[in-house]
């Protein structure tokens, strides 16, 4: 297995492969799609008898009501909603470019040290230290 020659040109990290962004807003565009799905379904997927509101020692506990739980066709929408955007989000996860990005990254992070830190003497002593 060959490993593929990086480009010539400057890496840019904001110049993102279009393959790649449209990879992420089809993953966007799926997660909002799960999203307002899950906004009509109730709120258990099996039917539920819920439970009541409950106060203990002082702090409230809200209740659930009862569900019906979700229809086949509901179930069979949401769990292939969350297949496509398990799919979407792993094409964008694992798109060659992120390891360019890291390989071009590396060098200078491992290069970089931080900046100095104050030093952290409390203002007071500083102040007194100098005084008789």
């Amino acid at each position: 297995m060959s490993t593929p020659a990086l480009d010539s040109a400057p890496f840019d990290p904001h110049a993102f492969p279009a393959d790649l962004v449209a990879a992420q807003r089809q993953a966007t565009e799926l997660y909002a799609a799960l999203r307002t799905h899950q906004a009509t379904l109730p709120w258990s997927r099996e039917p539920h008898d819920g439970w009541p509101e409950e106060t203990e020692r002082g702090r409230a506990h809200p209740g659930r009501p009862a569900s019906p739980g979700w229809s086949d066709a509901q179930a069979n929408e949401f769990d292939r909603l969350l297949d496509e955007l398990r799919t979407a989000t792993a094409q964008v996860q694992c798109h060659p470019w992120w390891e360019r990005c890291a390989a071009e990254r590396a060098p200078k992070a491992r290069a970089w040290s931080p900046p100095a830190r104050p030093s952290r003497t409390p203002k007071a002593l500083s102040l007194s230290a100098g005084v008789t």
